[in-house]
């Protein structure tokens, strides 16, 4: 036996004569749903024709419902309600104002820009949940590659097996010398100048530590660290204390509020990429796009 499986009615009719049910007129029917009062009265003679009964009368002052229209309107209303609810979480969706957003960074970032980068993105997308944590380079890749973070934050790489880079930034790092310093008269402090007062050292495991170093052999100048830290941050610490002059990435050198230091050029320039990573593989959502475009722009006009 051959079963029928034709349904007589469908979400945009029952959406069409729940408004006309609220408004008693297709005129005000239609302003509501953007569409033209013929199609409400169409679409209502429509479902009337496959319901098999009427649902308005119509008179000079609009429509008046049937006790029939009255039922069936409790039955539709809920789904209506839940049909807005899902057209609204689309829209958000499409405009990055719902989602999850899973962010790991390195300290260097994660202690600096990003909060700031995060507080303007989230103002008005409420909806939008975050995952965030700071980490180390090796793990930032790590949770890129295992996918889980969606957006990798890092200094000094251009490009990682598997993974796109995005570049974000090209800048340089800097020096932050305690304010009543020798060097803190210097326009510009090299490591020549550096080497006479010492250096609060970074790690040379480290990325950026690994950099400052290069920098020191090619200047045949020995690197005297007095302290040796992992984290520019750290160094930076330090160096507000008054315990020596620090070398560290431009958003340690600029967003953290140092009470008495002064910041100064280095040369030769060391320069350093800033970059989000994600995995090929995967791509990148909308939310995650809208993130990446907000932490360029912000950085974009770092001085």
């Amino acid at each position: 036996m051959k079963i029928d499986r034709k349904n007589d009615l469908n979400l945009r009719l029952l959406e069409i004569f729940g408004a006309a049910m609220l408004h008693r007129s297709t005129v005000d029917a239609a302003a509501e749903l953007g569409i033209s009062q013929p199609a409400v009265s169409n679409a209502i003679k429509n479902l009337e024709q496959r319901l098999g009964f009427l649902l308005f009368e119509r008179t000079s002052r609009g429509l008046t419902p049937t006790d029939e229209a009255r039922l069936l309107y409790e039955e539709v209303a809920p789904v209506n309600s839940m049909v807005r609810r899902i057209e609204q979480q689309v829209r958000d969706l499409k405009t990055t104002r719902e989602g999850l957003l899973r962010i790991a960074a390195t300290p260097p970032l994660g202690h600096s820009i990003i909060p700031v980068a995060l507080k303007r993105f989230l103002t008005d997308r409420p909806n939008v949940r975050i995952g965030y944590q700071v980490n180390r380079f090796d793990i930032v890749l790590q949770q890129v590659e295992s996918g889980a973070a969606d957006i990798g934050l890092l200094l000094g790489l251009r490009q990682h097996p598997g993974c796109e880079a995005i570049t974000l930034h090209e800048g340089v790092m800097e020096c932050l010398v305690p304010t009543g310093h020798d060097l803190a008269a210097r326009e510009v402090i090299t490591p020549q100048d550096i080497a006479e007062h010492g250096v609060i050292g970074l790690d040379a495991s480290s990325r950026l530590g690994s950099l400052v170093r290069g920098v020191f052999v090619r200047a045949d100048v020995p690197y005297r660290a007095s302290i040796e830290v992992h984290y520019c941050h750290s160094a930076g610490i330090l160096a507000d204390a008054g315990l020596g002059v620090a070398i560290v990435d431009p958003f340690t050198a600029h967003f953290a509020r140092w009470d008495d230091l002064v910041r100064r050029p280095f040369r030769p320039a060391i320069a350093v990429t800033t970059a989000a990573i994600v995995r090929q593989a995967t791509g990148l959502s909308r939310v995650a796009t809208a993130f990446i475009d907000d932490v360029r722009g912000l950085v974009g006009g770092l001085a």
